[in-house]
């Protein structure tokens, strides 16, 4: 599965991304439409199962 890992810490400009979407808690994870916070391994999959019937 491709992803993009993008670093809040480092990069000002992903911070920048992060705050512009209206979240500040980590991890985020975007997942087509879908947006997931925190850690939750259902939620993922779920997601993931979801855009493989698009």
């Amino acid at each position: 599965m491709p992803f993009t890992e993008k670093n809040v810490g480092r990069d000002p400009a992903a911070r920048q991304e992060l705050m512009e979407l209206g979240l500040l808690s980590l991890p985020v994870i975007l997942i087509g439409d879908r947006r997931l916070t925190g850690f939750n391994p259902t939620q993922i999959d779920a997601a993931l199962a979801e855009g493989q019937h698009e």
